[in-house]
C-alpha cells in the first residue's frame, strides 16, 4: 500500500472515533486494533460523550504510521472509578504509531498519552 493509504487509515479511523460509528472500524482496522478500538470507543465515549481527536500530524513509511493527536473530552460518566467531575481536560497530547497489515492498522505498537495532565486537567491528580 502507499504511504498516502495508511496515512488516510488514521484519518478515518479518528473520524470514526469522534462520529463514535463503530460499525466502520472493520473499514480501516484489522486484528488487534480493531478489537482494542471496539473495547475501548464505546466506554470512554460513555465517560467523555464530546471526547474529539484532532489530527495534528500523521508521517508514514514502510508498514508504520505515526499519529499525533490533540484530544479533549467533558467528564460527564464515571472513568476509571471516578464520578463524572463535570470538568474538561484540552488539548492533550496523544502519539500512536501503527503497524499496517494487509491494507489495514493491525496493532498499536507504541502509545504515548499525556494521562497526568489529562488527569491534572480533571482535578484527578495534584
Amino acid at each position: 500500500m502507499s504511504h498516502e493509504h495508511n496515512k488516510h487509515l488514521v484519518h478515518r479511523l479518528v473520524e470514526i472515533v469522534n462520529e463514535r460509528d463503530f460499525d466502520s472500524i472493520d473499514e480501516v482496522a484489522t486484528g488487534q486494533i480493531a478489537s482494542e478500538a471496539r473495547r475501548w470507543i464505546g466506554p470512554f465515549r460513555d465517560s467523555f460523550p464530546d471526547f474529539h481527536m484532532e489530527v495534528i500530524d500523521v508521517i508514514a513509511e514502510d508498514d508504520r504510521v505515526m499519529g499525533y493527536f490533540k484530544c479533549s473530552g467533558t467528564h460527564e460518566g464515571e472513568w476509571r472509578g471516578h464520578p463524572p467531575s463535570g470538568r474538561r481536560f484540552e488539548a492533550i497530547d496523544e502519539v500512536y504509531v501503527f503497524r499496517i497489515e494487509d491494507g489495514k492498522l493491525a496493532a498499536a505498537i507504541t502509545v504515548v498519552e499525556d494521562n497526568l495532565t489529562r488527569l491534572r486537567q480533571l482535578g484527578l491528580a495534584g
